[in-house]
């Protein structure tokens, strides 16, 4: 047997930019945590986070959109999707960022505990507390956290997809345990969140098996190849398809496999809660459009149908859950599964336009998201977050801003004109009309009206109803004022002057193979 070659992969330097420099603030972060200070902590790591993030999203701009293709030994593939995909998450991950850096009192961050891996009451958390300890490390799990999202859409491997995917999901599940308020909850979403994740790996690395023992490669390209051309294997093709489906729904909140998300999304800090729902949707839907459209295209015919099941069991229960919530964090959550619900009629319909419908969507929903999240963060009862709707009641009459804000923010979830979550629609549900199943279309229309009467609920309560006692409303600092204006500002831009953003996806919606 002679000795084997090895070929050494040409990696475009340039392409990957962006993803360099923001695992570079990653491990920055781990520094400071290490070595600076505890009283400059929480502004050097704010600092090393925004300025990486702006900086890989100013070089995704200038830099990596004029140097496209498949690089890093084709694990990695930088086309109009991929960037797309990262530019809205690294936008989303901005705003996220300025909400995580909320501190609503003197001695310390409000939003995370002073000691994630204490007991919640115990000494050891109550002394963490009299020092004055404060969760910088959020900061660089966050970048870690991101990395892995601009990573996943941009897989051309599914071993590089799997790397990327846990990549992005282990800081989430450190995260979603870090609540200072309601720590057995937080801790109990985090757990949840871990072992049902890992579940989902494990479905997702199963699958990747399987189709390496069909195709022999673990490329998408290849594996389009194979496709078609590879007989007496079907059976193990279509398994695997299965299993790889599973785990990247799974991100996405799908039904039936969306039981974590209103339990995580309910424990998490509320700030992480949006940082999730926001990005992780964008980086799981960029790897879901990657794997369909690129390497199982051929088998169209056969996935298709259980995307469309999916698709409609996801809208018909995220709205029918959504209406029966009294939780406004847990409404949110249901909320997201009947968006993931409408996001997958992108798949029933594989066409430029809807790659194009998909992308804007993502990046319009996501802005309202964050936003609400922000602004749920602010209605407080006793020092503690006040998430049942009853103490909502009367918001508007003595808090107008804020409620016309989110009130404002529910309009467009509903998908009302003049915003952004009506554009969204429009353009998701226009390509799938004319090249995909006409009736799931109008179940979607159904559902909105569905879930609409939730948002308009909400809209009644904090409006024409009685103040409830002893809630208020804290005042943001110009970190997350700033977050919540832009992401209300354009939410309405999106819905008014939509073309800008509709133009840089319609260019951006061709896979490189």
């Amino acid at each position: 047997m002679g000795p084997t070659t090895f070929t050494q992969a040409q990696i475009t330097y340039s392409a990957l930019l962006p993803t360099f420099v923001v695992f570079g603030a990653a491990l920055v972060g781990v520094l400071i945590e290490a070595f600076a200070p505890r009283a400059v902590r929480y502004a050097s790591q704010l600092v090393v986070t925004l300025l990486g993030l702006v900086t890989a999203l100013v070089l995704l701009v200038t830099i990596s959109r004029d140097h496209q293709g498949i690089t890093a030994g084709r694990a990695l593939a930088i086309d109009g999707p991929a960037l797309m995909m990262q530019g809205t998450i690294l936008a989303l991950s901005i705003l996220a960022v300025l909400v995580m850096a909320e501190r609503f009192n003197s001695d310390g961050p409000d939003t995370f505990t002073q000691a994630g891996a204490s007991v919640p009451g115990s000494p050891y958390e109550a002394k963490a507390e009299r020092l004055g300890a404060t969760t910088t490390e959020v900061f660089p799990l966050t970048l870690f956290s991101v990395a892995g999202m601009m990573m996943f859409p941009a897989s051309n491997n599914l071993l590089t997809m799997f790397v990327a995917l846990e990549v992005l999901s282990l800081p989430l599940y450190i995260l979603t345990g870090l609540a200072r308020r309601r720590r057995l909850l937080s801790q109990e979403a985090a757990l949840k969140y871990f072992l049902l994740g890992a579940f989902g790996s494990a479905f997702f690395l199963f699958g990747a098996a399987m189709i390496f023992g069909f195709a022999g490669s673990l490329d998408l390209g290849a594996i389009a190849g194979a496709v078609g051309t590879v007989g007496g294997q079907d059976s193990v093709l279509v398994f695997g398809i299965i299993l790889i489906a599973v785990g990247l729904l799974f991100k996405v909140g799908a039904v039936p496999f969306h039981s974590w998300t209103p339990d995580v999304y309910q424990g998490a800090p509320t700030p992480v809660s949006g940082f999730m729902a926001a990005c992780t949707k964008a980086a799981a839907f960029g790897a879901l459009l990657r794997v369909f459209y690129v390497a199982f295209e051929g088998m169209r015919w056969t996935w298709q149908p259980i995307m469309i099941v999916v698709s409609l069991l996801t809208m018909v229960v995220g709205a029918v859950m959504t209406v029966t919530q009294t939780d406004i964090k847990r409404l949110l959550a249901y909320s997201s599964i009947s968006h993931a619900g409408f996001l997958l009629l992108a798949l029933t319909a594989l066409d430029r336009q809807t790659v194009a419908g998909l992308q804007f969507y993502v990046a319009a929903y996501g802005v309202s998201t964050i936003t609400a999240f922000a602004l749920v963060a602010l209605v407080r009862k006793s020092g503690v977050e006040a998430t049942h709707l009853s103490e909502w009641a009367g918001l508007g009459k003595t808090h107008p801003v804020v409620a016309g804000v989110f009130g404002f923010l529910m309009l467009s979830f509903a998908g009302i004109p003049l915003t952004a979550g009506f554009t969204s629609k429009f353009v998701l549900f226009a390509p799938v009309v004319k090249f995909g199943p006409v009736w799931l279309v109008v179940v979607a229309l159904v559902v909105s009206i569905i879930t609409a009467f939730a948002y308009a609920r909400v809209i009644v309560l904090m409006f024409f109803s009685e103040p409830a006692d002893g809630v208020q409303v804290a005042i943001p600092s110009p970190l997350s004022g700033v977050a919540i204006a832009v992401g209300a500002a354009m939410t309405l831009a999106l819905g008014v002057m939509p073309a800008p953003l509709l133009d840089i996806a319609g260019h951006a919606s061709q896979f490189l193979r």
